[in-house]
């Protein structure tokens, strides 16, 4: 499969996953800060949380962990949460401003 396609596919899903305590995709809020696709159908994404003490910061990974490996063309996940840099709203789309109120 074409990696712009496969890409795509990933991002749909991940679009699937929301943080409990605010109405908004994690992918949207900006919480994913890279996706990356090798040859071999691995795919390596960095991402992060509102917080390091986020009440889901164990079962929030798991979760976009699980739907990317549904993707028809994925053979593996290497997901990695990191804080640098910190979140901060900003990096939330303005479809997520939008939502939130918070132009």
């Amino acid at each position: 499969m074409e990696t712009t396609l496969l890409e795509e596919k990933i991002v749909e899903q991940i679009k699937t996953v929301f943080d409990p305590e605010i109405p908004v995709d994690i992918y949207e809020l900006g919480l994913i800060y890279e996706i990356s696709i090798k040859e071999d159908g691995v795919v390596f994404v960095r991402m992060t949380l509102t917080s390091p003490a986020c009440p889901v910061a164990e079962s929030l990974p798991m979760e976009v962990q699980e739907k990317i490996t549904r993707v028809e063309g994925v053979e593996d996940v290497d997901l990695r949460v990191v804080f640098d840099p910190p979140w901060e709203k900003s990096m939330m789309s303005e479809e997520a401003r939008f939502a939130l109120d918070m132009f």
